[in-house]
């Protein structure tokens, strides 16, 4: 698929997640592969356009990775277009204008997912950064405000007028933040909605069979992954394997994902410094830890990690620990081993039965909780 002038190695997407989908971890995902696209942490366009450290530290990247696009949020119709034009000086390939965060810290502003609701202030706001830049402009949206007021397909619909190379959509409300089951009609109607423009689908994509199952029950473009890639950061490899041949890649092994989260620690540590980067790093390794099988004691003191010798030394520990639980061969026992994952969309259910058995995967923990 196409992103504007952009012809694409794959229909995925890496979504942006804060304080999460930095440098660092994008290059994680760019070296195992399968990743089309990726985009920034949203970016405050203001802070930008003041160069806060912060910001252009967000902003940051490599010839490595690519294509990129950065993400913006914002409601001042000069601002976004000036960073739009600022984000074109840095080198990315497209802008993304976040309509879709529900959080508080960006919709209090006007950003994030209280753009949907003036469609006329926000069609002025896209076609401003759309002529004042060369570069594709896409918008990434929820299904509505709340149950009552799905006003995605209309917005989609003025966006197309406005001149966005591509929309993707998140199947929950603002209401519903990340919480009950994602809506694969709701981004059927945005699909619907528009005539040229590609649709990207998003939520809740945790396999590749779920990314599957949305491509075809929606008819979506490609598909959005966000926190199903801290689960599984091979996810992109192993769904664009599936979605070619139709042959489901088994998940990496412990010693495969031991080496990842190895080489995504000391990204961390250069990217950052190496404290900050080991206390950065805190919140993402029990991530990893979440598919290694009995773990507590690793979970217990990577957190509290300050250097390069304190990560090594938790690893050496675990792995040692983890012997009881192992065969001759290194493999978890059979009653240790872990279940597929699953999404929630996938399940039979009722939906209200999908909210009290959830299979989707929770915010992490951090700032996004927070906003």
């Amino acid at each position: 698929m196409r992103i504007g002038e952009h012809e694409l190695s794959t229909n995925l997407f890496l979504s942006p997640l804060a304080s999460y989908t930095n440098l660092p971890f994008r290059l994680t995902i760019r070296e195992i592969g399968g990743l089309g696209w990726a985009t920034t942490d949203l970016v405050n366009a203001r802070s930008l356009l003041e160069r806060n450290r912060t910001a252009l530290k967000l902003v940051a990247t490599s010839p490595e990775d690519r294509p990129l696009a950065i993400q913006l949020f914002g409601s001042v119709p000069e601002e976004m277009r000036d960073a739009a034009i600022m984000c074109e000086e840095l080198g990315a390939q497209s802008v993304d204008i976040n309509m879709g965060c529900p959080v508080k810290k960006v919709v209090k502003v006007g950003g994030g997912s209280a753009m949907m609701n003036e469609l006329d202030k926000t069609a002025a706001l896209v076609k401003g950064m759309v002529d004042a830049v060369k570069i594709p402009i896409t918008a990434k949206m929820r299904l509505g405000w709340d149950d009552d007021n799905l006003t995605a397909p209309d917005l989609t619909r003025v966006l197309e007028d406005s001149g966005v190379a591509a929309v993707f959509v998140h199947g929950r409300t603002r209401a519903q933040g990340f919480d009950g089951r994602v809506n694969l009609d709701g981004i059927r109607s945005v699909i619907e909605a528009v005539s040229t423009i590609p649709v990207i689908g998003n939520g809740d994509i945790t396999t590749p069979e779920a990314a599957k199952h949305m491509l075809d029950e929606t008819g979506c473009d490609g598909v959005s992954i966000g926190r199903g890639a801290f689960y599984d950061p091979w996810i992109f490899k192993r769904t664009a394997h599936f979605l070619a041949t139709g042959e489901m890649v088994p998940e990496p092994t412990f010693d495969e994902r031991i080496r990842v989260m190895s080489a995504h620690f000391e990204r961390y540590c250069v990217f950052y410094g190496e404290e900050h980067g080991a206390r950065l790093f805190r919140k993402v390794a029990p991530w990893y830890a979440k598919r290694f099988g009995p773990s507590k004691p690793f979970k217990q003191t990577i957190t509290a990690i300050k250097s390069r010798a304190d990560f090594q030394t938790a690893l050496d520990t675990y792995l040692q620990w983890r012997k009881q639980f192992c065969d001759e061969d290194g493999e978890l026992l059979p009653r240790f081993q872990l279940e597929p994952m699953s999404a929630s969309f996938m399940s039979e259910e009722t939906d209200k039965q999908a909210g009290l058995n959830r299979t989707a995967i929770p915010v992490p923990k951090g700032p996004v909780d927070v906003w």
